[in-house]
């Protein structure tokens, strides 16, 4: 716990971390939204989640081809819940936020050849 609260205090504090979090999910979000390859699995912007954030291809056949090239292209860990499926990013506090903008590019690159 001493560990993780001098991190947190490294960054800038619980604010700095919370505003840090917001940024990295609302780019996701932003990027899931600005697609017609990409539907969010949680409708509801309210109930839709900071730190695990999941969607779906609108085709199902291209969520594994995702997946695959993401993880050629260095991006693991994007497959959804086993039960759920989809895919899903896990943007904890410690991901940095230049990961979550290599994602970003990834998947409007993705989308722009899959549209």
């Amino acid at each position: 716990v001493g560990l993780v609260t001098q991190w947190i205090e490294r960054q800038g504090g619980v604010e700095r971390v919370a505003e840090i979090n917001e940024r990295k999910a609302g780019l996701i979000y932003e990027a899931i939204d600005a697609s017609d390859v990409w539907e969010c699995a949680v409708a509801e912007p309210s109930h839709q989640s900071r730190m695990n954030v999941a969607w779906r291809t609108r085709d199902p056949e291209l969520a594994p081809r995702f997946v695959a090239e993401a993880a050629e292209a260095g991006l693991s860990g994007l497959k959804g819940h086993r039960k759920v499926g989809g895919l899903r990013a896990s943007i904890y506090n410690a991901m940095p936020l230049s990961g979550v903008e290599t994602l970003v590019e990834f998947m409007s690159d993705f989308a722009r050849k899959n549209a």
